[in-house]
């Protein structure tokens, strides 16, 4: 039960940004309570162990940190850190009937050699230099705004104060700055995927929901770097609970929250365990659960279109391309059937009503990089993890047969894989304490059903470009931090904001900097 009747801030919903807010609000003096409808918090970002029996705390939901800013980290003390991938991706093909593929990562005059091994002459390693070159450009300048006010759209495009990458990047399909920089069609792909993650786009969506993707994953930290949290992605949230407790906050789980009632001044909490006062409620939750909390009209359906899976191994599978060890070639990004015409083939196919025949999917080994995650008998005995990241996977497609539809893309995603091993993935996979197989897969109605994720969607709904269309700030700090709802002293602090999306606390600050700014 809470311990008092009223609060100044209750927050609904004990994810991460849910605890990066009620951290922040507690340190400055505010009496903060978190309410969970889960029995732990963390929300998708948690350790779990998955198998039965086994020593190992796979980040089961979200793995990787890209927008976490260093500057939330030091602000609320967090002992937490993230290591750093030495191989960025390797992406397997077949060229002239022969197995080989190419790996980004181990210094430039490596990454060098293998485009040009792959391509046959220098041009698309330059190409790729000077493009990333650019959206590191774009990083510096951007990351910085997504933990101040949010600026308009002109403030923004003046900070970028780079017309050429702006019309890239911000005006037209990222399709055509693609294939206008680069022509080999694995290289287009692997360029690509970073616009695809959890949407279900073409790379010439004149929505421009697919550049929206791609923005947020190539700004984070200022570099674009997407880093490997040290004991999981549980310790980050397990740090944020800490730290919010120490500064004071009460945490509740096994709370679900039922409704919300305002004047606009004060506002009734209801949940499981009775109503609570509130001067002001934060809403960690998908703009879908906010709207039915308030009775309001639900925003438009959103969609995700993505299959996880979840395994352990015993040992790394052996590659058809021998020239690439295996540790390096899974330490990166492992990318599956995400040439650029393969990714097109998929999202049409999909668009059909059906699987695509060769899944997109990227896998990563964290235990390569952060062996933490493993008990010790696991890691001198040479186990290792997989995750997987399946694209083009809409929630439309599992509707019909949830378990019998992920089943079968499932099987299909392993079997592209195995296409590009020298052994079946399958006689690798470790058994649990039950003798089952350690893999487990979840399809976005499963991610709904499980954590509240709106058709599965992993950032709420569509991102959005970060800054405002509107001429103007908001008169208000909830509309100038970019966490204003319908209602005054109602803020949404979950990735459903304005600069949502990904593992950041982004919007958990924003709304607790809103929140202290109002006084």
């Amino acid at each position: 039960m809470p311990e008092r009747t009223s609060y100044d801030a209750v927050i609904v919903g004990g994810g991460h940004n849910g605890l990066v807010a009620a951290a922040y609000l507690a340190r400055a003096g505010r009496s903060v309570l978190v309410l969970e409808r889960l029995d732990h918090t963390g929300g998708a970002a948690v350790s779990t162990r998955a198998f039965t029996g086994i020593d190992a705390r796979l980040s089961r939901y979200s793995y990787l940190v890209s927008l976490l800013p260093p500057k939330i980290v030091q602000d609320l003390g967090l002992r937490f850190a993230v290591r750093k991938r030495t191989v960025s991706s390797y992406t397997p093909a077949v060229r002239d009937g022969r197995p080989t593929g190419l790996l980004v990562g181990g210094g430039e005059a490596r990454t060098r050699t293998a485009f040009a091994e792959l391509t046959g002459s220098e041009r698309e390693f330059t190409a790729w230099q000077r493009f990333y070159g650019t959206t590191a450009r774009l990083a510096e300048r951007v990351f910085p705004t997504l933990t101040e006010p949010l600026p308009t759209r002109a403030e923004l495009r003046a900070r970028i104060d780079d017309d050429a990458t702006w019309d890239a990047l911000f005006e037209r399909p990222l399709g055509e700055v693609v294939e206008e920089t680069f022509t080999d069609d694995l290289v287009r792909g692997v360029v690509l995927t970073d616009a695809l993650i959890g949407t279900f786009a073409t790379a010439h969506d004149e929505s421009l929901r697919q550049n929206r993707c791609f923005l947020y994953h190539v700004i984070g930290g200022g570099t674009g770097d997407w880093d490997v949290p040290i004991g999981g992605m549980g310790a980050l949230t397990d740090a944020l609970a800490d730290a919010a407790r120490r500064a004071g906050a009460e945490i509740v789980t096994d709370c679900a929250v039922t409704g919300i009632a305002t004047d606009g001044r004060t506002a009734e909490v209801t949940c499981d365990q009775g109503t609570v006062g509130a001067r002001r409620v934060l809403v960690n939750a998908a703009p879908r659960e906010l709207a039915r909390l308030l009775g309001e009209a639900p925003p438009p359906p959103a969609e995700g279109a993505q299959l996880k899976v979840n395994m352990l191994l015993t040992r790394l599978p052996r590659l058809r391309d021998t020239r690439v060890d295996p540790r390096e070639a899974f330490s990166g990004t492992f990318h599956i059937a995400e040439g650029y015409r393969q990714l097109e083939d998929a999202y049409q196919q999909a668009a059909s009503g059906g699987l695509p025949a060769s899944p997109p999917s990227e896998i990563y080994c964290h235990s390569l990089t952060d062996p933490s995650i493993l008990g010790a008998d696991l890691v001198r005995q040479g186990y290792q993890t997989l995750t997987l990241f399946g694209l083009h996977a809409p929630a439309r497609l599992f509707t019909a047969d949830n378990d019998a539809t992920r089943d079968r893309l499932l099987a299909a995603t392993l079997a592209e894989l195995d296409t590009h091993l020298a052994e079946p993935l399958a006689g690798c996979l470790a058994h649990d304490a039950d003798g089952r197989p350690c893999i487990e897969a979840r399809s976005p109605l499963d991610l709904d059903r499980e954590l509240g994720l709106p058709g599965g969607n992993i950032f709420h709904r569509d991102l959005a470009f970060p800054y405002t269309e509107a001429e103007a700030p908001g008169d208000t700090a909830a509309a100038r931090w970019g966490v204003a709802t319908t209602r005054p002293n109602v803020l949404l602090c979950g990735a459903g904001a304005p600069r949502g999306g990904g593992v950041s606390g982004i919007p958990g600050h924003n709304a607790a900097m809103a929140v202290l700014e109002e006084g």
